[in-house]
């Protein structure tokens, strides 16, 4: 792997980056407490997908050393019940698997969550198949930077994220956090490939199922995330988008969606079986048909007083990504005043941030 020097930013990011540890039984008392002391935490969102390929080796351990609290691999499965970290698992996007003339067979069109999409798909594909592999950037037309990167790293497993974490914490001298989230776990149970068994295993083999671990595990999904609750000593989180529902949700015919679970009953509902919520940001300062933020709602405020936590997504530096408010120019790629945007954020008293450039949260973070 290529290690990368970081001066300046991230070594002021370690410095004030806090070792925020959350147990299920601690989160169960007051789920708040362990961040008020530092702040909200920084979870690199992918890696630091702002700066290389996402889910990769390096963009975790970029995040690492810029300081972030914790890494964060979406998980999806091999042909052969293997976890690895990436964001979907169609990989025409995020590897070079359409160059590959010895893969060409494999492009297919499935339905996931009831969307069609043609690509190659990871469970079509052996672990030893996807290791020949190679990542790439997803957004080039936004992040041309990172595709100097592209083609120099592996699509890792789950078992070398929770690797690197572990080497990076004792290099470091603090404990860097894994935050893995289930992909379309629905779609992934009903071709007998289950997300949450291997989950379980990999995080029981490696110590991490217990208390005071320094791990959350996230899904967009309701049914599983419960079934997870008897079976995981770590805290859950419920992640809710601005719009749409749970796909269990829509499957079982079920009429609620992601808004009505961040009504007071929803996120009642939600304390029984979860930790935290992890919401789209639009649902804490939404913004105007423009893109300006308008007033914060009482998201926050409602899911603290029913003993939640809450972490939000997603943080960018690009102007395409930010609100109206903060856009420098008319170039999507071009940075903008994201500082501003993060100071709105942490005002309303979340508890945590996925970033994809962990060193601008963890600034932003230090002068609060």
């Amino acid at each position: 792997m290529v290690r990368t020097r970081i001066v300046g930013v991230a070594l002021a990011a370690l410095a004030v980056a806090g070792a925020v540890t959350v147990s299920s039984a601690s989160a169960q008392d007051d789920p708040t407490s362990a961040h008020k002391a530092k702040g909200p935490i920084v979870i690199g969102h992918r890696g630091a997908s702002g700066y290389r390929p996402e889910h990769t080796l390096a963009s975790y351990e970029l995040a690492a050393r810029m300081g972030a609290d914790y890494i964060e691999p979406d998980l999806v499965s091999t042909k052969d019940g293997q976890l690895v970290a990436r964001h979907e698992n169609e990989i025409g996007g995020t590897t070079d698997v359409s160059t590959r003339p010895e893969f060409a067979g494999r492009k297919t069109t499935k339905v996931v969550d009831g969307t069609s999409l043609t690509g190659w798909f990871t469970e079509d594909f052996t672990l030893a198949e996807l290791k020949t592999l190679r990542a790439k950037e997803r957004i080039p037309e936004i992040r041309p930077r990172n595709t100097l990167y592209d083609g120099r790293y592996e699509v890792p497993t789950l078992q070398e994220v929770i690797d690197l974490s572990r080497r990076l914490s004792r290099e470091l001298g603090r404990d860097i956090g894994i935050y893995p989230e289930t992909k379309h776990p629905t779609y992934f149970q009903d071709i007998k490939l289950a997300l949450e068994p291997k989950l379980v295993e990999v995080l029981t083999r490696n110590g991490l199922n217990r208390p005071n671990a320094k791990v959350f595990v996230q899904s967009f999904e309701v049914a599983n995330l419960k079934e997870l609750r008897k079976q995981l000593r770590v805290p859950l989180v419920q992640l809710v988008d601005a719009s749409g529902a749970p796909y269990d949700f829509v499957k079982a015919g079920d009429k609620r969606t992601y808004r009505d679970l961040v009504t007071p009953d929803g996120l009642r509902e939600i304390r029984t079986y979860a930790n935290g919520v992890g919401v789209n940001k639009g649902l804490i300062i939404p913004r105007n048909a423009a893109g300006y933020l308008q007033a914060p709602t009482s998201l926050v405020r409602d899911a603290h007083t029913r003993g939640l936590i809450v972490h939000s997504w997603t943080f960018r530096n690009e102007n395409s990504f930010l609100p109206a408010d903060f856009r420098t120019s008319t170039d999507p790629a071009a940075y903008g005043r994201a500082f501003e945007e993060y100071a709105k954020f942490y005002a309303t008293g979340l508890d945590g941030v996925f970033a994809d450039n962990p060193d601008t949260a963890l600034e932003a973070r230090a002068s609060r």
